[in-house]
């Protein structure tokens, strides 16, 4: 990655703290709240609700509902996300899994032709690509459990966004270019969010007034707005007009899951992250227990990156093998983050050699095929949301149920279409995330809390298979002491199992660096442009400081308040 100058940071990554008198030092509650999310709009939304007295639950529900009014490419009410929460009167943490089901006539070969192979594309373009949305329920769940304002006051924001519109920026520009086709294939979706069937031009205001119909159905009736009744109706005429397979049994079926987080320890360092259907709370505890043993603030960064990858290379092959849906393969989860099978793994790791993946029993290799969004909310109360959603690709399926302005994922190819043939991120997957109805895909978001006895950090990003490493880095660099703004715009590199090779962004890697790690035997890839849109929080208890970042990849802001 090309190195961001301090006055480009500044501009990029809006970087706040709030701080109190050195008597509140070790204060049982932060100075301030705080919002970091992917869209500047959104996060003004979750400040207006912490604003008008609503806690980091209520502001997270109005930063969803936000976020699927102006970021289309990234999330929507029909998509499905992971909101990892911690409330601060009783320390309660739960994980509420919105992730999407396959739907009740889904089957294992359903993307296969009549030889067994993957029709390409299938499992990714239109309504056949998508699961049972979750992004609603989740909405209506947490703001009746654990919210204080009515859910009409958390969609106010979104609802007047869909209303007015927002403006095209370079970044919807350039997805929307990447999903154009898809787009095109769908009257609403052409109507939508493109312009006489071109990508808008820069300041170009989309208007979704469906979809605004849609979050008052939802403000209104809760869950029923959208699972039930006239949306429903409509959305499923669309949906299987257009060869899809969505009933209204999967919507009578759809229920959230509240589900123990992950939980792990790094020299001290507390982590609390995804569970299962995610993958990233495991491989997160997986590789922070093999790297554990390792002194890596006095290794040199050639090395330090190979035990790095190495760590990397050995979680991903053990989510490929093992990883799917709790409520349908056992998972072993107290195996996968004991430090004692860390010592294992750590074990074949050679400092003068890279260890080729084909070497670690497990999947057999096969050819390598973006998109999603986070947020991090911390009320001043102490209460935190870090939350990820998702559409999975650029504009999901690019299919928008007709007359109701939903956007519909295309979360089925999370699922492994074929044991052993890579998804659209090349990740390979065997048995455990096979399609099942009812079955929720496994997936790589990874919202986490970390905590030391001087600190919290809260944080996430998008970015598909490399969602995890990604985490992996900014939890590193929070332990040694650094702030958020670091955290968002450390160089990345990335390694999943299959395909052999580290993946990294421009500058990530000093060129000397790289040749050593070629002589330890790594092949290397330097990949197009950027990836990750990390939005974090950081609560120095210390010195009772608040500061939050928003990662200068991306367009969104970081803000944080001292409410009334």
């Amino acid at each position: 990655m090309k190195k961001l100058s301090i006055s480009i940071l500044v501009l990029l990554t809006l970087v706040a703290c709030a701080t109190t008198p050195q008597n509140s030092l070790n204060s049982t509650k932060p100075p301030a709240s705080a919002v970091a999310s992917a869209h500047p709009l959104a996060t003004k939304a979750g400040l207006q609700i912490l604003a008008l007295g609503g806690n980091a639950f209520d502001a997270a529900v109005a930063v969803t509902a936000a976020l699927a009014v102006v970021e289309p490419y990234s999330s929507g009410l029909g998509g499905g996300g992971f909101w990892l929460i911690h409330r601060a009167e009783d320390e309660f943490q739960t994980m509420i899994d919105g992730r999407e089901t396959a739907p009740l006539k889904a089957h294992r070969d359903m993307y296969l032709d009549e030889k067994g192979n993957v029709i390409e594309g299938l499992s990714m373009d239109g309504p056949l690509s998508a699961g049972i949305p979750g992004v609603p329920a989740a909405m209506a769940h947490m703001a009746k459990k654990y919210g204080s304002l009515p859910l009409k006051t958390l969609l106010a924001p979104a609802i007047r966004y869909a209303e007015e519109g927002f403006q095209v920026d370079a970044h919807y520009q350039n997805l929307a270019g990447f999903r154009k086709k898809a787009l095109l294939d769908s009257a609403d979706a052409k109507r939508l969010f493109l312009l006489d069937g071109e990508i808008p031009p820069l300041g170009h205001v989309i208007k979704q007034a469906d979809l605004a119909v849609t979050l008052d159905a939802i403000a209104r009736q809760g869950h029923d707005g959208f699972y039930r009744g006239p949306v429903a109706r409509q959305m499923l005429r669309g949906v299987q007009s257009a060869g899809g397979i969505w009933t209204q049994k999967d919507f009578d079926n759809y229920k959230i899951v509240e589900r123990e987080p992950i939980r792990g320890e790094y020299r001290g360092m507390r982590i609390t992250s995804a569970a299962p259907p995610s993958s990233g709370g495991i491989a997160l505890v997986e590789m922070l227990n093999i790297l554990a043993a390792y002194p890596l603030e006095q290794t040199d960064s050639a090395s330090r990156t190979h035990l790095l990858v190495e760590a990397m290379r050995r979680a991903y092959r053990d989510r490929a093998i093992y990883l799917g849906d709790p409520d349908f393969v056992d998972v072993p989860v107290s195996k996968l983050t004991s430090p004692i099978y860390a010592d294992g793994l750590r074990a074949s790791i050679r400092d003068d050699k890279a260890t080729p993946s084909a070497n670690l029993p497990g999947i057999k290799p096969g050819e390598e095929g973006f998109h999603t969004t986070h947020f991090s909310i911390l009320d001043d109360d102490g209460n935190r949301v870090s939350a990820t959603v998702t559409v999975n690709y650029p504009f999901g399926s690019g299919f928008v149920a007709p007359g109701t302005g939903v956007l519909l994922n295309d979360e089925m190819d999370d699922f492994s279409a074929k044991p052993g043939v890579p998804n659209a991120y090349g990740l390979v997957g065997a048995e455990a995330n096979a399609i099942a109805p009812g079955k929720r895909p496994l997936s790589s978001m990874t919202p986490t809390f970390l905590e030391t006895d001087k600190g919290l950090a809260i944080l996430g990003t998008p970015g598909g298979s490399r969602i995890i490493t990604m985490v992996l880095l900014g939890a590193l660099d929070f332990y040694a002491g650094n702030d958020p703004a670091s955290w968002v715009n450390l160089g990345r590199f990335h390694h999943q199992y299959l395909p052999d090779y580290i993946q990294y962004e421009e500058g990530a890697l000093q060129q000397e660096d790289i040749q050593k790690l070629k002589a330890l035997g790594h092949e290397l890839k330097q990949i197009n442009g950027h990836f990750g849109n990390m939005q974090a929080i950081l609560w120095q208890k210390e010195t009772n400081v608040v500061s939050a970042a928003s990662d200068p990849r991306g367009v969104g802001s970081a803000e944080t308040q001292i409410n009334p």
